[in-house]
């Protein structure tokens, strides 16, 4: 006679319920994360346009205020900007540098750049192109204004 073993269930696959809890659980770390690398492509090129307009705008004013003329050094070959303000000589790297585009020299894309932010404001127009992963970024100077912006996704 054979016998029934009750209450040993040997099922080895998964429930509809448990397999609808793992597909919420990885969708919801991938909705978390996903952001964030899509971020990190370009995020340096908006921190560094960010931070080399502040820069601009603070040795503007500071010219302004103080009546004395500052100098910007844009070195293509270092990839760095150079500048002398109330605090001192200071140094910023610029790994997303490309060329700046002044209206004496028209676009530079090697050696050195010097602008001049005196009292009565810059010499001349400029902006300083950067160039990311999938985008690029362009800090423009009003000398006329002294206002600086920064644009989106600007023609290289």
């Amino acid at each position: 006679m054979p016998t029934l073993k009750i209450g040993i269930c040997n099922n080895k696959a998964f429930t509809l319920l448990e397999l609808i809890v793992v597909i919420f659980i990885v969708s919801l770390v991938l909705a978390v994360s996903f952001p964030t690398f899509t971020l990190q492509k370009d995020g340096k090129l908006k921190s560094e346009a960010g931070h080399i307009a502040s820069i601009l705008r603070y040795l503007n004013d500071s010219a302004i205020s103080t009546k004395e003329t500052y100098a910007v050094n844009i070195n293509f070959n270092e990839k760095t900007m150079h500048y002398k303000g109330p605090d001192g000589e200071k140094m910023e790297r610029i790994d997303t540098l490309s060329h700046i585009t002044t209206q004496a020299k028209g676009n530079v894309s090697s050696g050195e750049v010097a602008v001049f932010l005196s009292p009565v404001g810059a010499g001349e127009n400029f902006s300083i192109h950067l160039t990311g992963i999938e985008s690029s970024m362009a800090i423009v100077f009003n000398a006329l204004s002294g206002r600086v912006k920064v644009l989106a996704n600007e023609g290289i």
